[in-house]
């Protein structure tokens, strides 16, 4: 479904930019910089190079990802195929990610199906579209675009829980669960999360996770323009090392603009009574799905 509309989208973008390009030529902006921002007028200044070093210690401002259309570099994905415990290969046999031989009536992604939050760290390798991040002295949030939610990861030296079950002492899990974060170095700031709820897929692709796990987040500012996350998540009950959630590419937006994007559970209800759902009932000519 979603793969879809991002196609739809793109298309459309595309065809409106070569149709726009001779007119811009002929009033002599044939030498202008290109930009990669292609879908909003408020991107349109942005700096294509690297714009110079990197502040130091400081991730502060809007940055666009690789689903928001602004020419960022594409994602590496998760692990295809990580090394399974029994467990762990239980659990992922049980999730049906929508595509391949999977339609959207017939998955049981919870996002996809009921507009569930993605969860962490799910919202931080899948519609990647934009994110704010903002500095407070003890601790850093950050914002993201789709689903409009936010992520809290303190800075003040505390320790994370560890008990989520039972007990005075015991945390609930959360959807983002609970995170620390530190400066590495100048450019290098590095977030542990864990109490994640367990009912939340990793990835888009199914991955499970308990609420035990914890995803280490490394965010590398390479420049005053690019900034790079790279996650790997440790979950000995379900994976027999810690296993690459993939690297995700931002690009600084100049204007600071923070667009609204929601998931709208009632419209999601009614695509999938009137189009998902009739879909595949409909047996193809060769009398499979």
């Amino acid at each position: 479904m979603r793969n879809t509309y991002a196609g739809i989208v793109v298309a459309v973008a595309g065809a409106v930019l070569l149709s726009a390009l001779p007119s811009a030529q002929g009033r002599g902006q044939a030498n202008a910089p290109k930009s990669p921002w292609k879908y909003y007028p408020e991107d349109a200044r942005a700096n294509t190079g690297p714009g110079g070093p990197a502040p130091v210690r400081d991730l502060s401002g809007t940055w666009a990802g690789e689903s928001s259309g602004a020419g960022v570099e594409r994602l590496v994905p998760p692990e295809r195929n990580p090394p399974f415990t029994p467990l762990g290969k239980q659990m992922f046999d049980r999730n049906k990610a929508e595509g391949n031989d999977v339609v959207v009536a017939d998955s049981n992604d919870p996002h996809v199906k009921f507009c569930d939050p993605f969860g962490f760290p799910r919202n931080m390798n899948d519609q990647i579209r934009s994110m704010t991040v903002a500095t407070l002295p003890n601790r850093t949030f950050v914002m993201l675009k789709f689903m409009n939610i936010w992520r809290e990861i303190w800075t003040d030296g505390r320790t994370l829980p560890t008990n989520f079950r039972r007990g005075a002492d015991a945390h609930d899990p959360t959807y983002n669960g609970y995170s620390v974060g530190r400066w590495e170095d100048d450019y290098n700031f590095v977030v542990v999360t864990t109490g994640l709820v367990p009912e939340t897929w990793a990835t888009e692709g199914g991955l499970p996770h308990t609420v035990d796990a914890k995803v280490t987040e490394r965010f590398t500012r390479k420049s005053r323009n690019d900034l790079s996350l790279t996650m790997t998540m440790d979950d000995a009950a379900l994976y027999t090392r810690p296993i690459s959630l993939g690297t995700v590419n931002f690009r600084w937006i100049p204007s600071q603009t923070f667009y609204d994007f929601s998931c709208v559970p009632s419209l999601v209800q009614r695509y999938l009574r009137e189009m998902a759902d009739p879909a595949a009932a409909k047996p193809s000519p060769g009398g499979a799905r």
